[in-house]
């Protein structure tokens, strides 16, 4: 069985998705709000998996003061985001993260699931791989019975999910192209690496225009989508367009 980790931060409005919020027609509480949608489909789709949830949450202490309001609690914020999605709340398993990077922080967890807690294997994940359903997390889980280390490949070389039966050396391993770092790391440890389908990650206002054409082309072909996003994206006024140099660009909010 997989223990898969979610990379959390607390849903506070300036502290999640900013390039979205500065280059993006979204407010910082609207991606708050679209934050607070992908952390629920993606925590979701770990939970009905063949695997064990572990929400990962970025303390008060490891977040800039701009964004620790008085009275934040981080903990706290992020189970009362996912409170209203995961079937058993009050049994879900929230824990700190611990690390100075994004890297830092999912070799930790990782490293300490496999070598002090003895489980079969551990991946890692995080908002932004909406598209992230159970049917990856389950191949993956598939798949590390084979390989030590399973990786699903996002757009522009970066990674939606990582999973391990074996540690790596994870200093700065999700380096730009993030893809080809952890395939290295991978490979100095002596591990088969095997892979799981592309999918867009939401993190860049393109991003975010692929995204809300996927869901409503997936719409058409009759294919799931991720549930709390897509209702966002219903009841915001966003809009793509062609940008003009083969691309995807954003209109309205």
């Amino acid at each position: 069985m997989t223990v898969v980790c979610v990379l959390a931060d607390p849903p506070r409005p300036g502290l999640v998705f900013p390039d979205l919020v500065a280059n993006a027609p979204l407010s910082p509480a609207a991606a708050a709000e679209l934050y607070t949608a992908a952390l629920r489909d993606v925590c979701g789709a770990a939970e009905a998996s063949g695997g064990d949830l572990l929400v990962n949450y970025r303390p008060d202490d490891a977040i800039p003061d701009a964004h620790v309001p008085d009275g934040a609690d981080a903990e706290r914020e992020v189970r009362e985001a996912l409170e209203p999605t995961l079937d058993e709340p009050d049994e879900a398993r929230f824990e700190v993260q611990v690390g100075e990077t994004f890297a830092g922080r999912a070799g930790n967890t990782v490293t300490h699931l496999l070598d002090q807690e003895g489980v079969a294997s551990a991946a890692v994940t995080e908002p932004a791989a909406v598209f992230c359903a159970r049917q990856e997390v389950d191949e993956a889980a598939m798949k590390l019975r084979r390989a030590p280390v399973v990786l699903g490949p996002g757009t522009r070389g970066r990674v939606y999910f990582a999973g391990f039966t074996e540690p790596i050396d994870f200093t700065d391993a999700y380096t730009p192209p993030a893809l080809r770092t952890l395939t290295d790391r991978a490979g100095d440890a002596g591990h088969d690496v095997d892979y799981l389908g592309t999918l867009p990650l939401l993190e860049t206002p393109a991003d975010l225009a692929e995204i809300l054409l996927g869901v409503g082309t997936r719409r058409t072909a009759g294919r799931p989508v991720p549930t709390h996003v897509a209702d966002w994206l219903d009841d915001s006024a966003l809009t793509v367009v062609a940008d003009g140099a083969g691309g995807l660009a954003l209109a309205g909010e």
